[in-house]
């Protein structure tokens, strides 16, 4: 929501510029005064959107048309004032005006103003024949808002004409009316219908009156009385067939409402929902909204704090029509419906906790969102926005502090840890990854060409914490050991070796040596346990080699016989205690 707006009053000469300004500050109309009044603010607190405002006048003679223009690129709106008793004044406006100020590379908010009604015949003053006047205009130029006529002298509608002027700024008709077509424009349209889906809780599509109230409550701050409630679905009853059924409003009916609030004038409503909800002028969802700015520490991570898993548990229950305790693929479309899609991408739905049907379960989304969060808070921020959480975002996030700020408590207080996986190519690193999700193995080996991360809970100590297992690629690993700051976001890292192939652990024994990793907690595996063990081509054999570095020796697993020792516990323990 912008704080200021600047009001330009342009017009020809001797039709109450000057006259409209000095009344609408002294209250009492002041016959005789200077020719251009000077700038004139207006504090947030007269005004009912809390905006400064700045009433600039200006002069119509050519030798003040630099600053005329000057003034023109500088306004957020423009009065165009005429006197309604010399018609030559209202007919330059489509000839001369409207196309100067375009020339000017200007496309603002226009208001038209007639002023000095108390020289008209009081037979004339109709609405109808106002719009009559008025709307060839505006079809031909889209900027005009609005038509208000005013007397200076007489002090009416003066307060109107920079209301209106005002609302131009802050409420504009644009973005949401085609006032052409008498129709709500697309971008309108989907924001509003986004805005209903987020509000029908139960998401049956209907707006019931418990969820009418707390829509009420959120953008107005006050519920409706039951009358009220009655009164409003009796409006739309009448003029929309399918906007109301026996349990509600439909959309269709929610749509009918701003519609009509928008042509009767109120476009302050349509505007403060739309805005409640976080868009901006041009309807697109506003970067704050997304991405609240959060005060931390160099080098800190998230996780979810406990009331951003209560709001991911209650969305998943929602959206999960079937309650079979799994999301398909409608019910995970539907859910994401009121966001840009699905934010998982990338291996989805292998990097999780699936049923037989493939359908990703209250733990696998819970352990999605909780690897999303640690590896791109931001997305989760977004998405947190996205699907309406109620509040501040950022209290769905809990900060972390680095490992160095902690490393004298020893254990480490989080929920959500990270493990970095190195090893040579058809070592068993993805084997080991879908272990770690349920996923069957598989026999065929297929390489890793990109970053790929499984995330599961694990039990340690009687303690449930969630393990983020990540690879990268052959092409990829070495880019990361090289790289120190990713090496600090790992809590653990294990190195993986075949024990059937004899060339498997020099490859990780070179990778230590050369990076000179024993700063980081460090768990050797020795995979494919279920095939013949060979001897290694290396100077020391892995148990020896362990045992030098005082490290425990390799964890001997196999995947495919489903014999992993624990491994998954371990490594989270491991991360816990370093």
């Amino acid at each position: 929501m912008r704080r200021d707006v600047r009001i330009l009053l342009v017009g020809d000469d001797q039709i109450g510029k000057s006259t409209l300004v000095t009344s609408l500050i002294k209250e009492t109309f002041v016959p005789n005064i200077q020719h251009v009044v000077p700038e004139v603010t207006i504090p947030p607190e007269v005004t009912g959107d809390n905006v400064t405002t700045y009433i600039v006048d200006s002069s119509a003679r050519l030798e003040n048309r630099s600053q005329l223009e000057a003034e023109i690129r500088k306004a957020d709106v423009i009065c165009i004032v005429y006197a309604v008793n010399v018609p030559e004044t209202f007919e330059r406006i489509p000839s001369f005006w409207l196309p100067y100020i375009r020339s000017l590379g200007r496309n603002i908010p226009v208001v038209l103003v007639g002023n000095k009604i108390d020289l008209r015949g009081r037979d004339n003053l109709t609405n109808e024949r106002l719009k009559t006047e008025v709307m060839p205009i505006m079809d031909e130029f889209k900027e005009v808002e609005t038509c208000v006529e005013c007397s200076a002298k007489e002090l009416l509608n003066v307060s109107e004409v920079f209301y209106f002027a005002q609302k131009a700024v802050l409420h504009p008709t644009a973005p949401l009316y085609d006032s052409r077509e008498h129709v709500m424009k697309p971008a309108c349209i989907e924001a509003l219908k986004r805005i209903f889906k987020l509000c029908d809780t139960d998401k049956d599509g209907i707006l019931n009156d418990e969820e009418l109230n707390e829509f009420q409550r959120k953008c107005f701050n006050s519920p409706l009385q039951q009358q009220e409630l009655e009164g409003v679905k009796n409006v739309v009853r009448e003029n929309n067939a399918d906007g109301v059924n026996e349990n509600g409003l439909t959309e269709s009916g929610f749509l009918f409402l701003h519609k009509l609030f928008i042509q009767r004038g109120r476009l302050e409503t349509t505007w403060t929902v739309l805005r409640k909800f976080g868009y901006g002028d041009d309807l697109s969802l506003r970067e704050d909204f997304l991405y609240p700015q959060i005060d931390v520490f160099p080098d800190c991570t998230f996780e979810l704090s406990s009331d951003g898993y209560k709001f991911f548990i209650e969305t998943f229950q929602a959206f999960d029509k079937d309650k079979d305790g799994a999301l398909n693929n409608d019910e995970l479309n539907n859910l994401f419906s009121t966001s840009p899609g699905n934010p998982w991408k990338e291996n989805f739905p292998e990097s999780t906790l699936t049923n037989s049907s493939n359908s990703i379960t209250l733990q696998g989304f819970l352990a999605q969102w909780s690897m999303t969060t640690l590896l791109s808070y931001k997305t989760t921020l977004a998405y947190l926005a996205y699907l309406g959480y109620n509040g501040d975002t950022t209290s769905a996030l809990k900060i972390i502090r680095p490992k160095k700020a902690v490393k004298k408590i020893g254990k480490i207080q989080k929920n959500v840890f990270s493990c970095y996986v190195f090893g040579s190519p058809g070592s068993g690193k993805t084997a080991l990854l879908r272990g770690l999700v349920n996923k069957p193995f598989e026999k065929n080996h297929i390489p890793t060409k990109s970053r790929y991360c499984a995330v599961n809970t694990v039990e340690v100590g009687g303690i449930e914490k969630y393990l983020v297992m990540q690879e990268f690629g052959n092409n990829n690993e070495i880019e990361i050991l090289k790289d120190r700051k990713q090496l600090d976001l790992a809590d653990v890292i294990v190195f993986v070796y075949d024990s059937s192939d004899v060339n498997s652990f020099a490859y990780i024994a070179g990778l230590r040596s050369e990076y000179n990793l024993d700063e980081y907690p460090i768990i050797y595996v020795s995979t494919k346990n279920d095939s013949d063990l060979v001897q290694q081509r290396y100077e020391v054999q892995p148990d020896a080699y362990c045992r030098n570095l005082g490290l425990a020796v390799p964890i001997c697993v196999s995947v495919k016989s489903n014999e992993m020792a624990d491994l998954y516990s371990l490594i989270a323990g491991v991360a816990m205690n370093p």
